[in-house]
């Protein structure tokens, strides 16, 4: 960290990893007293479309934006913990870390220009998150635009707009996207047979499923399974439409 990117650096963080104690390292002096907080957030599964591209690459939460006293708290919290070092303090920082993360996410949402799409504000979108939150809790169901806009409480044509005007596709696009990530996960098990995964994600038959997974991920299931245990789940995803 520097003051300008003029500016070189007088300690890399693998200096400064060196001189810690633990989880906290001291290092410069001669100004204000500055705590810093760093940490990382992992996935484990493999997916169509990972998080860091459905997120800005960069964030930054100034102390008079929005929804900061609950910011400001949870790092007080985590900072505490991670100093203290008590008996359970690794799980409760792990946890309060995956607050901080949400905490961010909604703080960076209220923070933006209500017209600004994505994602993100889908999520947090009272009627397209609830029909978010209902296709991703049950994934097999067989879900239309119809029964979408019931459970978001709009109706057809407008939630059909809605949707595609936030998320840059139709819900039953997403839906598709979402039973193959799913199917993903399921497939890297190598406990259940096809005609079981294709089932679990909302498909009749392996064959209706298998186009599907085909169109959408670019290789067949037994390509995926190959290529994504040789190269630890990097499977790629083909440019095509996600069409139901």
């Amino acid at each position: 960290m520097c003051d300008s990117p003029r500016t070189r650096p007088r300690w890399s963080f693998r200096e400064i990893g060196a001189r810690a104690n633990g989880n906290v390292a001291l290092c410069g002096g001669g100004g204000a007293p500055t705590t810093i907080v760093c940490g990382s957030l992992s996935f484990d599964h493999a997916s169509l479309k990972p998080i860091t591209q459905l997120l800005p690459s960069f964030i930054l939460m100034k102390a008079d934006q929005a929804r900061t006293l609950a910011l400001h708290t949870t790092v007080q919290a985590l900072a505490s913990e991670m100093a203290e070092q008590a008996p359970g303090s690794g799980v409760v920082a792990t946890r309060l870390a995956e607050v901080l993360f949400i905490q961010i996410l909604r703080a960076h949402i209220a923070s933006e220009p209500e017209h600004n799409k994505g994602w993100l504000r889908a999520v947090f979108d009272p009627q397209i998150g609830t029909a978010l939150s209902a296709i991703h809790d049950r994934v097999d169901t067989p879900w239309t635009v119809e029964s979408l806009a019931e459970a978001a409480g709009m109706s057809r044509s407008g939630f059909a707009a809605r949707f595609k005007e936030l998320l840059g596709q139709t819900p039953l696009e997403y839906v598709t996207g979402w039973r193959m990530q799913k199917a993903m996960q399921l497939l890297e098990q190598r406990d259940k047979k096809l005609i079981d995964v294709a089932r679990l994600v909302g498909y009749e038959s392996d064959a209706a499923f298998s186009k599907a997974f085909k169109r959408v991920v670019g290789a067949n299931t037994g390509e995926y399974i190959k290529r994504g245990f040789e190269g630890h789940g990097k499977a790629g995803i083909a440019d095509h439409d996600q069409s139901r």
